[in-house]
């Protein structure tokens, strides 16, 4: 597996699975194509005729974690904190479409990240607006994006013939053990 260690960018940190990155990506893929109908999955986000979010319990999914275990550990990496949860969702964007300016602050998240599955050429940045500026990361597969929950993000159109499909992450603190 590729070392987990983030290059930092204006707030922002990136991280690549460079070598495994078909192998694992290919399970997580397949995984998620089986169980994106299932009955017990919850989507949310609904605009332009599609879902932005799909949740699919973890367990349903063990081919998403190679995944999991190197992203969490590039989070681990950048706040410096052993003890991280989690929580997860798909985001599928077909041609055409984009998702629109947002954050994640919504409870107590400390980092937000997003893993490329599938990212084909022309399938729409990721633009994270930091103060004044304007970072612009091009998807490509397993490439991951650590960057504060707070910090306002959208992704460009998917210009490209073919879905992205990604892995968005929020990470907060553990539950104290008793």
């Amino acid at each position: 597996m590729a070392d987990t260690t983030p290059t930092p960018l204006c707030g922002i940190w990136t991280c690549e699975i460079a070598d495994d990155a078909a192998l694992f990506n290919a399970g997580a893929i397949a995984a998620y194509r089986r169980e994106r109908q299932a009955p017990d999955i919850r989507q949310t986000h609904h605009f332009h005729g599609r879902f932005e979010n799909t949740y699919i319990p973890v367990e349903k999914l063990p081919e998403l974690a190679p995944i999991i275990e190197f992203v969490l550990a590039a989070a681990r990496r950048v706040l410096a904190e052993d003890h991280l949860r989690y929580g997860f969702w798909f985001n599928e964007t077909p041609p055409g479409h984009r998702t629109s300016l947002h954050s994640h602050e919504e409870l107590d998240e400390r980092l937000s990240a997003v893993y490329y599955l599938d990212a084909p050429p022309e399938c729409g940045d990721l633009l994270l607006h930091e103060d004044d500026a304007l970072v612009r990361v091009r998807p490509r597969a397993g490439l991951a994006v650590l960057f504060p929950p707070d910090l306002p993000h959208e992704v460009d159109e998917n210009r490209s013939g073919a879905t992205r499909l990604s892995v968005a992450f929020n990470f907060g603190p553990a539950e104290p053990a008793c």
